[in-house]
């Protein structure tokens, strides 16, 4: 996979990873499940989002049996951690039970699921204290909006965080009126869950949307390439899709090959329009 997104450390992550949400829950899926997440790292997704949440730590026991004998300095492992367990009572307990559930010594990306009750400059300090101890490399947050980034750049220590993760897809881009702005003149990167709309009703028939089908018939790809195509097309996102199959995995990867022309950009924007004022962020 060629195209790669900086991080503010000049660290390289692919532009499109892996996520596991709903993964490693039933026995009877789990061994395609992780043939799809080995075939998506063949193929460059060597990024692997996950959470302490997903599955109650079997979505990491998931990602732990796929990795377990691959060279650990090629993979770029994510895990959040609960709003609750965000302080100095729980973090350090709930980091190493995603380290000894994923069976690695380290997490290259450890982030704040969303906002709770703990104060923001506690979160952030134990995640300091986390990179110090070698158990994360960096931190970073999910599910914030503008006013929670505001709100953290002014903790100390707060602009030390690496990614924002928030749910963004064609049919859902409300962070681009003010969150994504202020991301991307603050150098945050996005990191875009759902990206081809996962989750229930919020396909709102894209899949059968015949702009959309005409860009992926111009590419010969499908519909769901050019969602991923759409949601990188900044060279600042990383987009994180779910699959447990094999042959979706290969698809999401040689997604990062389409570049969707101004041309099919402008009928995206006619088909789905960006907002014209303030959205409040989606979340699943």
């Amino acid at each position: 996979m060629a195209r790669q997104v900086h991080l503010a450390d000049g660290t390289l992550v692919p532009c499109i990873g892996q996520g596991t949400w709903f993964l490693g829950e039933r026995k009877d899926s789990q061994v395609r499940e992780q043939e799809a997440l080995t075939a998506g790292i063949q193929e460059g997704m060597t990024l692997i989002d996950t959470a302490e949440m997903y599955g109650s730590g079997r979505a990491e026991l998931l990602v732990g049996r796929t990795i377990k004998g691959m060279d650990r300095s090629r993979l770029f492992l994510v895990s959040k951690v609960y709003p609750h367990n965000a302080g100095r009572k729980n973090i350090f307990k709930s980091c190493m039970s995603s380290l000894e559930r994923m069976g690695t010594d380290y997490l290259d990306l450890y982030l704040l699921h969303w906002r709770g009750g703990v104060p923001l400059s506690e979160t952030v300090a134990c995640m300091e204290k986390l990179i110090k101890e070698g158990k994360i490399r960096r931190w970073g947050v999910s599910n914030f909006d503008t006013d929670d980034m505001e709100e953290l750049w002014s903790v100390p220590g707060g602009k030390n965080c690496a990614v924002n993760q928030v749910l963004y897809h064609v049919a859902s881009r409300g962070i681009e009126y003010d969150l994504l702005p202020w991301m991307r003149a603050h150098k945050v990167p996005l990191m875009a869950y759902c990206p081809l709309a996962q989750a229930g009703d919020l396909r709102r028939g894209l899949f059968e949307n015949q702009v959309l089908r005409q860009i992926a018939d111009r590419h010969k790809a499908e519909v769901s390439q050019v969602l991923l195509a759409f949601a990188v097309r900044d060279g600042n996102t990383i987009a994180i899709p779910r699959t447990g199959r094999k042959e979706h995995a290969l698809e999401n990867a040689a997604a990062a090959e389409v570049v969707l022309t101004e041309e099919e950009l402008a009928m995206i924007d006619r088909e789905f329009p960006a907002p014209a004022r303030k959205v409040h962020l989606d979340i699943v």
